[in-house]
């Protein structure tokens, strides 16, 4: 999606930028590891697939992704892009995958979290990121409504399973034919309850409001 391809959402531990081309010969390293093919149910891809795909992402209006960048630390100066590029690790990605309604389906937003590197994993890098990505998507341009988020994660998989309750949703069935659980946003709350996403994502280390900037 090009809504996203020249933003920075930037947080005092997180950075989030638009997936590059500089950015994928990493991103194919991570999915080398059966471990996270797993945990994504994704499929091994060529480098040069790879680069297609990055390239199919950039443009496809129904998918927005986010590559996560670790913040060393809130004092370091991140006043540039060239200051994120610096000084800012590659950790990880966020996604959306938007999905049109229709008379018998409502519309929908899948959210995808991965922190891919080892060191960074099992310490609130996920939260932060999905939070960061919920607030972007449900503020202008986008303006996605709440409870249109959906995840879909395995079964066994009780981590992120957990970060998503954290954060508000709420398990809404069980798809035995791929060993998986369907989260909602604000599901089973009332409209009142489930229409405050954003002042429920908002705060613990983000601030009032969302520091999102041009990237170049």
């Amino acid at each position: 999606m090009r809504t996203n391809e020249r933003t920075a959402v930037v947080a005092p531990t997180l950075v989030l930028v638009p997936y590059r081309p500089e950015h994928v010969t990493k991103y194919h390293g991570w999915m080398t590891d059966p471990d996270l093919l797993n945990l994504t149910a994704s499929e091994p891809l060529t480098l040069a697939q790879e680069i297609d795909m990055q390239q199919k992402w950039h443009m496809d209006e129904d998918k927005l992704t986010f590559i996560v960048l670790a913040r060393p630390h809130p004092s370091v100066p991140l006043i540039t892009s060239d200051d994120i590029r610096k000084h800012c690790p590659m950790i990880g990605d966020v996604n959306l995958f938007f999905k049109p309604g229709d008379a018998e389906t409502e519309s929908e937003v899948e959210c995808e979290v991965m922190i891919a590197e080892p060191a960074y994993r099992r310490n609130g890098h996920g939260h932060t990121a999905l939070r960061l990505l919920l607030l972007y998507a449900s503020a202008p341009p986008l303006a996605v409504n709440p409870r249109n988020f959906v995840a879909r994660i395995g079964a066994k998989n009780e981590p992120s399973i957990a970060l998503f309750k954290k954060l508000g949703f709420a398990l809404t069935k069980y798809v035995e034919a791929f060993d998986e659980v369907e989260m909602r946003f604000g599901h089973g709350r009332s409209e009142r309850q489930s229409g405050i996403g954003r002042e429920f994502w908002m705060g613990g280390g983000i601030g009032p409001e969302l520091d999102v900037r041009e990237f170049d």
